[in-house]
């Protein structure tokens, strides 16, 4: 199969098998993508809506139509020319019955044959299982808690409602001694071992079958849940101990995937972990049903480098893709072996490019005015690590602290280094990481890594949080010092490297994106919101860099993981061109709404800041073809924003929060969202959408330009399901809503039909969308080498306006395209309500092309001329608002 030339991600489940895919394997290959890219397929949890809660890595889903199902999904896709990359999870599985390895750790502990699948920590009494909704000893008192027998099955168990844990079947006797008929059963069970666990099930469900013994069993088990006392028993003599759900984050032991209790971490390092991971993944790749693969959460493991050289050697495929957030000024490592990143960072620079930084001030100006929020990200950021660290992360801090005492404790120059200025150290030191992760190994310190630690024990040692700078230095030459590095050590390291990430994201992504609300556009994962825009000369060197380094890697603007559709950030970019005209809008709304706030003790609820993101998020997510009138449609969205609202303000930890919701809060504030949508306001909701329709025209030319873009830069352009259509989602589960593939098949059918003047009709129906998409695809295709492996440079824009076009050339050999399309173009529109752009606007620019103008054709079939190298940017959009100009 040929790398990628074009993907599209399809969500798996809520409705989506394999065989539903298999039916849109032709309009795949109609649209013009090379590839199907995935969502992971292997049985999930039960319940899962989005895969990643994988039970079982050999098996792939039976509701998705298991092996058969994906059979003919392959057979489809190659029937039309397309190949598959898939979605995997190394890093961590569920915490479930229905995972047969989790299972088999709780029957047997230490011993079981999965012990070290697992990142536990086996020198702890027991393994916690934070379950409960209420401390162990009401769930107890209050009979929430029974014995289970599974007759079938030959096993026991205990329940807490719909969860059933089974118990180790050395335990089966504390249940069962009064049943004398299993008396030679019970003794076999009481020395078993892992092997033998078969055979018991076996005779015991054999014994069970007898009408006598099975009554003798249940009359025991019955006895058992009768006494409060002798059901404890059981319960402590188990391996594992049920506990309350809020001592996950202090008292955990196994390593979870960020805060989720529910999702174990994989020890994948293991060469034998590994092998029993990839088993099925692997068997895929050789029998060609396969053809790349995706790595969800990198930096989660131990040693990404080492994972990646052993997955290239294991799978021989060029296409491995790393879902990977860099951080400011980060690179990939140029030696992971890996095509390159999922691509968030496209998606980064492209809307960064559209947002006009000559109005930061005024921006900042408008939303602290408004709601007095504090206007220094990377003090939000620092903030937020702090608290999360100590609180929601408490355990893996305690563990950290703990790894860190014992090394001090075997040096007499460190062993009066208290737990208290451990903590006060390290929680100082990787709140400063500027990047999600280091990637220090048995290999040593690499330059890049040794600068980024350094930098933030200088950090600490600024900072007035610790009070003993030997103890940070010491906890510095921790992750630093060269030399012989003890058992100690090295856990502190790998278990510093897998904190340091989940701490990042959940600071970062899922708290500060949350309440540093400036312009929500640039809170997107991968982003930087404190840096609001970019120059096309940055934007220009970092293109270069990709086209040298990662010209295979992907190229994203929306994701299952993107806060928000991209068209709906394309359109909220435009508020950066508008930051006074914004200001007025978000004071005139308050004004006009305040009798639908509600006053309490902590303040008025939604208040300033939850009012400042509602209006954003309003704006962004608001249809281009609805209207005030349309009753079901502002339902629908009224559902939506209250859904998003409600998330938005828990992850934000600020009034209320997932694990401490006000509720009386809470309802207030979709109380709001749900009035702004009734009859009685509709005057000002009508106002509002005037003031949203203000911005759509621009907007749009944004999602064209977006578009157009991530299509031509170098990378594989990844198509999110559903976004050959205008996207204006919120975060999910609203941008996994289903995809109404039908009428994009036909509406494929129709806009080929269409000259750009009458696409541009239908802009409110998103049709220039789908027909720039589908002409770029094609284009694509037709010179699929030199956008393979094709250079990138910068195309000189001189004179009046040259700021408001990105230009550049892709060339391999005597091959060259040329792309330029606008930005910053709320005031460069013809004014007539359209998104089409005033050739006015531009008739001052000039552009520098690589061959004369006449031997250019646009997308639009229009021949250029002209007798020099220079041509008018006024030229470049007379039918359509970008231009892709490509040898007659």
């Amino acid at each position: 199969m040929n790398p990628p030339r074009a993907t599209y991600r399809l969500q798996f489940r809520n409705g989506m098998t394999f065989e539903r895919a298999a039916d849109l394997a032709p309009y795949l290959a109609d649209l013009g993508v090379s590839h199907l890219y995935a969502s992971p397929i292997f049985a999930a949890a039960p319940g899962s809506t989005h895969g990643y809660d994988v039970a079982d890595h050999r098996l792939l889903d039976p509701e998705l139509g298991g092996e058969e199902g994906l059979a003919r999904l392959s057979d489809a896709l190659k029937a039309h020319g397309l190949g598959l990359i898939l979605d995997i999870v190394p890093n961590h599985m569920a915490v479930s019955s229905a995972n047969p390895w989790w299972r088999h750790v709780l029957k047997w502990g230490s011993q079981s044959t999965y012990a070290r699948h697992f990142d536990i920590d086996w020198s702890a009494p027991k393994l916690l299982l934070p379950v409960l909704g209420e401390p162990y000893g009401e769930a107890l008192t209050e009979e929430k808690l029974e014995l289970h027998l599974d007759a079938e099955a030959g096993t026991l168990e205990l329940g807490y409602f719909e969860l059933r844990v089974p118990l180790a079947l050395k335990t089966y006797s504390i249940v069962l001694d009064t049943v004398d008929e299993l008396g030679d059963l019970l003794d076999r069970a009481a020395i078993a071992c892992p092997s033998e666990e078969a055979y018991f099930a076996r005779t015991f469900a054999a014994a069970l079958s007898e009408p006598t013994v099975f009554e003798a069993v249940e009359a025991a088990v019955a006895d058992v849940n009768r006494n409060r006392e002798r059901l404890h028993a059981v319960h402590e003599a188990q391996v594992w101990r049920l506990a309350y759900w809020r001592l996950a984050r202090e008292a955990l032991t196994y390593r979870r995937f960020f805060e989720i209790a529910d999702l174990v971490g994989v020890r994948v390092e293991n060469a034998a972990v590994f092998s029993d991971v990839h088993t099925t993944a692997l068997r895929l790749v050789r029998e060609g049903a396969v053809d790349g693969l995706r790595i969800d959460h990198i930096d989660g493991l131990s040693d990404p480098k080492g994972y990646l050289a052993r997955l290239r050697s294991s799978s021989n495929l060029d296409c491995i893709y790393v879902e990977k957030i860099l951080g400011p000024g980060e690179e990939l490592r140029g030696d992971w072996e890996c095509a390159g990143t999922t691509g968030y960072e496209v998606a980064r620079w492209i809307t960064a490019l559209q947002v006009d930084q000559r109005n930061e001030s005024a921006m900042t100006a408008a939303w602290t005015g408004f709601c007095g929020d504090d206007p220094s990200f990377q003090r939000q950021v620092l903030n937020a690590k702090r608290s999360l660290l100590t609180g929601n992360l408490a355990g893996e801090l305690a563990q950290l602290v703990n790894l860190a005492h014992r090394v001090a404790q075997a040096d007499i120059k460190t062993r009066d280094f208290g737990r208290d200025a451990l903590v006060l150290a390290i929680t100082e030191i990787i709140a400063a990481l500027p990047v999600y992760r280091t990637y220090i190994d048995h290999r040593g310190v690499d330059p890049e890594d040794r600068e980024i630690v350094s930098n933030a024990v200088e950090a600490a040692l600024q900072s007035r949080q610790v009070e003993d700078d030997r103890v940070v230095r010491f906890v510095g030459a921790l992750l630093l010092q060269e030399g012989d590095i003890s058992a100690d050590r090295a856990a502190f390291i790998r278990r510093f490297q897998q904190t340091s990430g989940p701490l990042t994201a959940k600071s970062v992504e899922d708290t500060v994106f949350y309440r540093y609300n400036r312009l929500i556009s640039l809170n997107e994962v991968g982003a930087e919101p404190a840096d609001f825009g970019t120059e096309p000369e940055t934007f220009h060197d970092v293109m270069t860099a990709r086209s040298r380094k990662w010209p295979l890697a992907l190229s994203s603007t929306g994701t299952h993981d993107t806060k928000r559709g991209e068209d709906a950030r394309a359109r909220l970019a435009v508020l950066s061109e508008m930051p006074e005209s914004w200001a007025q809008a978000v004071e005139d709304w308050h004004l006009a709404l305040r009798h639908l706030r509600t006053d309490s003790p902590q303040g008025s609820a939604p208040g300033r800041e939850a009012e400042w993101l509602f209006f954003q998020a309003l704006m962004g997510a608001w249809p281009l073809q609805l209207s005030p009138d349309d009753e079901e449609g502002l339902a629908d969205l009224s559902t939506r924003l209250e859904a998003f609202m409600l998330k938005a303000l828990r992850e934000a930890k600020q009034r209320t929060s997932w694990t401490d919701p006000d509720e009386a809060y809470e309802n207030a504030v979709t109380h709001y969202v749900t009035q702004v949508f009734a009859p009685a306001n509709r005057k000002v909701l009508r106002g509002m959408a005037a003031r949203i329709q203000e911005t759509e025209a621009a907007g749009f030319v944004n999602s064209l330009a977006q578009l157009t873009l991530k299509l031509t830069l170098p990378g594989v352009p990844d198509i999110y399901q559903g976004c050959e259509f205008p996207e204006f989602s919120l975060v999910d589960p609203d941008n996994r809503r289903p995809v109404d593939f039908a009428h994009r098949q036909r509406r494929l059918n129709d806009v080929r039909q269409l000259f750009a003047a009458e696409v541009m009709k239908g802009w409110r129906e998103g049709l220039p969308k789908l027909w720039l998409l589908e002409r770029l695809l094609d284009l694509r295709r037709r010179r699929s080498a030199l956008f393979a492996q094709g250079s990138y440079r910068a195309i000189e824009v001189e004179g009046d306006g040259a700021e408001q076009i990105i230009a550049f050339q892709r060339t391999l050999g005597d091959e060259t395209v040329v792309v330029a399309v606008p930005r910053l173009v709320l005031r460069a529109l013809s004014g007539e309500g359209l998104p089409a752009l005033d050739p006015s606007a531009f008739k001052r620019a000039r552009l520098t092309l690589p061959q004369r103008p006449e031997q250019f054709r646009t997308l639009t079939g229009v021949e250029l001329s002209g007798e020099d190298r220079c041509l008018a940017a006024s030229a470049l959009f007379p039918d359509f608002p970008v231009c892709v100009l490509e040898p007659r």
